[in-house]
Formats: structure tokens, C-alpha cells, sequence
């Protein structure tokens, strides 16, 4: 028997953490337990019937094909689905612009895997996606965090940030975006920030990473044009999921991006996984080519659009009144700031004895920061759960907040 697995580990491999988000989930199995915790879709918007048919129908007809290896850039069927989808909503972009992932978070490693070196510097926001920072981390890269205000990660900031690092000699990368209901924040990213934020990345010749994985999900406001259909140059790289638009079950993804970043997308993940499940792959091409994706997505909207205002009714009725949250135009969370002399850690203990469970803020800021914030999310509970639940974490602050 081996003493210790971590001399044989690499450097990468010892420091490694587990994500906070899904070591969180694990106490979610205590009975009575309200979580809003997670990013998890409601399972009321799985069509399950509709894909029992799909699944069949896939099976009659192309069974052999969907059970057997498929190409490492993804299904035809589903990418020229996906193309046709896009340009329909403004981009212009052929099937060599799109590659098909396991699901964005597979993506988020492959573009780690292909465009950093240890000690190169990533710009993110401050606080920004914990899967997208941990994949980063993996390949020992720095992370620099980019403050955020009602409107987004801070241009004049982000231009200083880089100044600062070239001067000291610092190899930047990428920057890395939520522009559509920033996971934690909420917050979107209008297009006249969009468009400063691509001028400095072309005045310093830098990429731009936007995950877009919550950009469908709109309840109200004005859509904004997405980075990448705003780029001229090519340097913007989109992620996009079904696995907020329709399951995440099936872990299928995609990028879109300039061919020759694609083709070492692909070359990476021929060593990752070969390819994305073929079957899945055709299940949803076929979904789409039925128009059963935009069906059953309006219905997702409708349903998230009643939970968050829910959500925020019973935040404006239970909550103490020094305690402050974003009230998003669509996704999946709501931001939480407490004020500053309180450790969401501290809370989170004691919510989780009463029963209900968040994600601290702090595990969504790369300089450690953020220790009096919190993510909730309103997509996975269902009213009388969100009320109650409201009600737990409510009385919890008071608690902190009065010392009692």
C-alpha cells in the first residue's frame, strides 16, 4: 500500500480544490433541506415525453449512427441546426465556426488546455463563474480580478488592470466575460460596454472568452448583441449549453469561434473524449428540427420569469433592510450583499442546520474577497419552497446581524 498519493501528484494536481458549488450540493440529501443553492434547472421544464418519442424515433431510424463513435467536432445534423439557429438570431457564421463540446464546462477546459501557460494572467470579473475560474487554475494560470458595478465588469479598470500587468512584464491571455446575467450577479452587460470592452481587447491583442450559457433565458429588457457577433477581428471565442435550455443531462455544448481556434478546440479534445455522445447529439438535432427546443423554451422563460419575481417579493417582505440583491432581467440567481462586517461562511453553518442552503460569495472572487455575499438561486424551488426558504435564511441574518 502506497503512504501518500501526493508525492506521485503533479503540480497542477496538488493544487487542485474541490469546486464549493458541488461539495455544497452533497448536503442537499438532508431531508427537508431547501436548497438554493445550485445553478439546477427545474425539472418541470424536462420534456421528457416529447424525448421518449425523439429517443425512439432516433433509434428506428438511425440507431447504428447514434450508438457508434461520432466525429470530434460534433453531429452535422446538429451543428448545421445550431448554425442556422444563430444566424437567424443575427451572427453570421458557417459550420467550421461551430464545434460541438460535453457541455460548456468541457469547453472552458479545452480553451485552459490550448491558450495558457503557467504564470500567463486571465482577466475576469470580480466575482465571477467558480467552474470557469477552477478550470483556469488547473493549468496554473494567474487570475486578475476585474470589479464589477450595475452594469458590468468596469472598462477603465480593465484597461488599467492591463496596462499594469505589461509593464510588469506579465503575459496576458484572455478576458473572460458572463455578458448575459452574470453568473453570480445577474447583471448583463450593456452593448455600448461590449463594444469598450472589445476596443481595448483589440488595442492590447487579446482574446475574449463569453460564456453564454444563460443568454436565452430573458424575462424582460432588451436583448443585447452578443460579443461575438460585435467582433471583426476574430478574437472572440463563445460557449454556449443546452444544459439551461434543456438538460443538462445530456452534457452537450458548443463553441463558436474563428476555424483555426476551433481546429485546436478539436485537436485537444480527440485526448479528452474522443467526441460528445453521438446519440445525444441526435437526439437534440432532431428536437430542434422539430421546433419542440423553441416550444419548450418559452415555457422555461415563462416559468423562471414567475420564480424570480416570486423570489424577489419574498426577499422585499423577509429580509432585513441593510441586506441588498440584484434583481436580474433573466438567469438563474440573484446576488446577495450583506453588510460588511458579516462571513457568508459563518451563515451558511447555521442556514444549513435550519434547513436551507446557499453558495458564499466569496468562492466566485479570485482575490478572496466577497466574504459578505451570497448566491441564490430561484430556478430549481418551487414557491412554497422559495418562501419558506426566504423565511430560514432571513431569520438566520437577523440573527448574525443582532447577535442573538
Amino acid at each position: 500500500m502506497i503512504k501518500s498519493v501526493r508525492r506521485f501528484l503533479s503540480a497542477s494536481g496538488k493544487g487542485m480544490k474541490r469546486s464549493a458549488i458541488r461539495e455544497i450540493l452533497k448536503v442537499l440529501q438532508k431531508p427537508g433541506m431547501i436548497s438554493f443553492a445550485g445553478g439546477l434547472p427545474a425539472p418541470e421544464t424536462f420534456p421528457v415525453a416529447d424525448l421518449r418519442d425523439i429517443v425512439i424515433e432516433v433509434l428506428d431510424k438511425s440507431g447504428a449512427e447514434a450508438l457508434q463513435y461520432g466525429t470530434t467536432e460534433g453531429d452535422a445534423g446538429l451543428r448545421n441546426a445550431l448554425v442556422e439557429r444563430h444566424n437567424k438570431q443575427g451572427l453570421h457564421i458557417g459550420i467550421d465556426n461551430l464545434i460541438i463540446t460535453s457541455g460548456s464546462q468541457q469547453a472552458l477546459d479545452l480553451i485552459a488546455r490550448i491558450f495558457i501557460d503557467p504564470g500567463d494572467y486571465v482577466l475576469c470579473g470580480l466575482p465571477s463563474y467558480l467552474g470557469g475560474l477552477n478550470a483556469f487554475t488547473a493549468y496554473s494560470v494567474k487570475l486578475k480580478g476585474i470589479s464589477l458595478d450595475s452594469n458590468g465588469m468596469k472598462p477603465d479598470e480593465l484597461e488599467k488592470a492591463i496596462i499594469h500587468l505589461k509593464e510588469s512584464g506579465r503575459n496576458i491571455k484572455f478576458i473572460y466575460l458572463i455578458p448575459d446575467f452574470q453568473n453570480p450577479a445577474g447583471i448583463t452587460l450593456p452593448e455600448s460596454r461590449r463594444i469598450k470592452i472589445m476596443e481595448i481587447a483589440e488595442k492590447y491583442d487579446l482574446l475574449i472568452v463569453e460564456d453564454s450559457p444563460y443568454r436565452e433565458i430573458r424575462f424582460s429588457g432588451e436583448q443585447q448583441r452578443m460579443m461575438y457577433e460585435l467582433d471583426t477581428t476574430g478574437r472572440v471565442i463563445t460557449l454556449c449549453t443546452f444544459s439551461k435550455i434543456l438538460s443538462p443531462g445530456f452534457r452537450v455544448g458548443w463553441v463558436i469561434g474563428h476555424p483555426d481556434i476551433l481546429d485546436k478546440i478539436a485537436m485537444a479534445k480527440q485526448t479528452a473524449d474522443l467526441c460528445t455522445s453521438s446519440f445525444a447529439q441526435k437526439i437534440i438535432a432532431l428536437y430542434i428540427e422539430k421546433g419542440l427546443l423553441e416550444k419548450n423554451l418559452k415555457k422555461t422563460i415563462a416559468l423562471y420569469s414567475e420564480r424570480r419575481d416570486f423570489m424577489i417579493k419574498c426577499f422585499r417582505n423577509y429580509m432585513p433592510e441593510n441586506v441588498s440583491w440584484t434583481e436580474p432581467e433573466g438567469g438563474l440567481f440573484l446576488f446577495v450583499t450583506l453588510p460588511p462586517h458579516l462571513d457568508t461562511d459563518d451563515v451558511l453553518r447555521k442556514a444549513i442546520e435550519r434547513n436551507v442552503a446557499f453558495v458564499s460569495g466569496s468562492s466566485f472572487f479570485c482575490n478572496d474577497s466577497g466574504r459578505n455575499t451570497m448566491r441564490i438561486n430561484f430556478s430549481y424551488s418551487n414557491p412554497a419552497e422559495i418562501e419558506e426558504g426566504v423565511k430560514r435564511l432571513s431569520a438566520v441574518i437577523r440573527e448574525e446581524l443582532t447577535g442573538k
